[in-house]
C-alpha cells in the first residue's frame, strides 16, 4: 500500500515535469534564431532537439530510469541559463523599460555635469 502511494505521487511528479518540459519546448520554438547566437547559447535546433527528447522521455519512460533524469537536467539548464539569456538579448522583460540608454550601474550618466 505504501509503495502504491509512492508510485502514484511519482507519476504525478513525472506528469508535471513532462508538461513543464513541453512548455519549455514551445518557449524555445517561439524564440528567434538570432537571439540564440547573440546570447552565445548554441543554436535553436540543438535546444529544440534536447527539449523534444526530454519531453518524449518524460512521457514514455519511468521516472526512475536514467534517461528521463538526463532530460530533466536539460530542461533545468534551459530554464535557468538559456531562457534568461534569451530574454535579456531579445528585450523580453516584464513591464515597461526603466531608465535610459545612458544609465550606468550607479545611475544616469550626465556627461560630467
Amino acid at each position: 500500500m505504501l509503495i502504491d502511494g509512492f508510485q502514484s505521487i511519482l507519476s504525478w511528479v513525472q506528469l508535471a515535469l513532462g508538461v513543464y518540459s513541453a512548455v519549455m519546448l514551445i518557449d524555445a520554438a517561439t524564440r528567434r534564431e538570432d537571439a540564440y547566437r547573440a546570447a552565445d547559447k548554441q543554436n535553436k535546433g540543438m535546444w529544440l532537439i534536447f527539449l523534444g527528447l526530454a519531453t518524449a522521455l518524460l512521457f514514455l519512460l519511468p521516472m526512475l530510469s536514467f534517461l528521463p533524469i538526463i532530460g530533466v537536467i536539460a530542461v533545468i539548464v534551459y530554464t535557468v541559463d538559456v531562457r534568461p539569456a534569451l530574454r535579456a538579448v531579445a528585450g523580453g522583460g516584464r513591464g515597461p523599460r526603466r531608465g535610459s540608454s545612458s544609465d550606468g550601474p550607479y545611475g544616469p550618466y550626465n556627461g560630467g555635469r
